[in-house]
């Protein structure tokens, strides 16, 4: 790591922080990893020791410290064996906290974003539809108003922390005529009627709860609007920026503990009468990886210090994205392949380390959507403005 970013401070939190994982964490990992479930409690110790708060206003409970305290809370997160915890622990802080924080109006700061902080309510965006995907301006729930209510009909896919949640950052139409423009965030309690969450089965991110959220004639306060309505496009945008440098650190964070793993096994492994770190093989072939991440490393930390800085990164943090996931899932597919059979067995972290890493290139925007804003801002010279509130 550089001492370009990390101070001493932030050192200390990494041993503080990778401490707690390992005692409070690490002994339910496979329980949770079978069950699907994450218990109750370890949401509140994590409130508890101010880690969902990290980057939070001190009047809600927050500490207000810079983004490298949370690429701490991201890296350390990816090495405990279960990126599916991590999902949900970063899906709650940096996904739904971050639109309360810079949307939510001063009751609903105190109402959930206090509270979310604390560690005593759960948050769970919802952007994904099932017919959308990555196709965000194509969503079709809408949000009628109807006197002093919004009543919201459609569905909602592939939502980290659905089924957990004790509210919901809702995006919906206020005026499907306008596409795009006639976006709107809403607050939604997760008791109102009219909501029903069903669980999906999933090939990674097994401790995570990633559920399909239906809506029928759910009635909610014109309170629960959050910021300017017709502005949830740009502001679901702007928050992008932030979700895929997350999940760029994410992808950096795994391959390199992939990596740790791999150099430990390959130094006590044997064949052929010597350690299986001295076939020139699997040595060239470990350090072309170890490159590559050091460089989406370095890039990623760059892009982090300009957005603590305020500047709008939607470009480096897009990239960031599309070049460390696809990294990190070459990076663990050939660290599998080393470890040979044992690889392929569940008692050793690579397994499922593959299969969790797989969702890198696909959440949060695929790949291929990606490359298709990188064309239009590189070839097309389109320039993506951030929203004005």
């Amino acid at each position: 790591m550089s001492s370009v970013y990390f101070t001493e401070e932030h050192q200390l939190f990494r041993q503080s922080f990778r401490d707690f994982l390992h005692k409070e964490v690490v002994p339910h990992i496979e329980k949770w990893e079978k069950t699907g479930t994450i218990e109750r409690f370890i949401w509140k110790k994590f409130g508890e020791m101010g880690f969902f708060g990290l980057n939070y206003p001190e009047a809600y409970g927050g500490m207000n410290l810079d983004l490298f305290y949370t690429v701490v809370f991201l890296e350390e997160l990816q090495k405990i064996k279960s990126s599916g915890f991590a999902a949900a622990m970063w899906a709650h802080a940096y996904l739904a906290m971050t639109h309360l924080n810079a949307e939510g109006d001063e009751r609903i700061k105190q109402d959930y974003l206090a509270p979310s902080i604390s560690g005593d309510k759960i948050g769970a965006l919802c952007i994904t539809e099932p017919f959308g995907g990555s196709d965000v301006a194509g969503m079709r729930t809408t949000a009628v108003k109807k006197g002093d209510k919004f009543v919201i009909n459609g569905s909602k896919t592939f939502i980290t922390n659905g089924v957990y949640a004790d509210y919901y950052v809702v995006a919906a139409k206020t005026n499907p005529e306008l596409g795009n423009k006639g976006i709107s965030i809403f607050l939604v309690d997760t008791t109102t009627p009219g909501i029903s969450a069903t669980k999906l089965d999933k090939l990674g991110w097994r401790a995570s709860d990633t559920a399909e959220i239906a809506f029928d004639n759910v009635e909610i306060s014109v309170e629960n609007l959050m910021g300017e309505e017709g502005k949830g496009f740009p502001y679901i945008m702007q928050h992008f920026a932030l979700e895929r440098l997350i999940m760029g650190v994410n992808a950096h964070a795994r391959a390199e503990y992939a990596i740790e793993y791999t150099i430990d096994y390959m130094s006590q492994r044997e064949a052929f009468g010597k350690k299986i770190n001295q076939f020139q093989a699997l040595r060239h072939t470990l350090v072309e990886h170890a490159t590559d991440v050091e460089h989406c490393k370095i890039f990623n930390y760059a892009a982090v210090a300009r957005l603590n800085k305020g500047e709008y990164v939607v470009k480096e943090a897009t990239m960031s994205k599309l070049k460390s996931t696809k990294v990190a899932d070459e990076t663990i597919y050939s660290c599998l392949q080393m470890l040979g059979g044992y690889g392929y067995m569940e008692e050793y972290p690579l397994a499922r380390l593959l299969r969790d890493s797989r969702l890198g290139p696909i959440g949060g925007g695929t790949s291929e959507i990606l490359k298709e804003i990188l064309s239009k801002m590189i070839i097309d010279n389109l320039d993506y403005k951030p929203a004005v509130k």
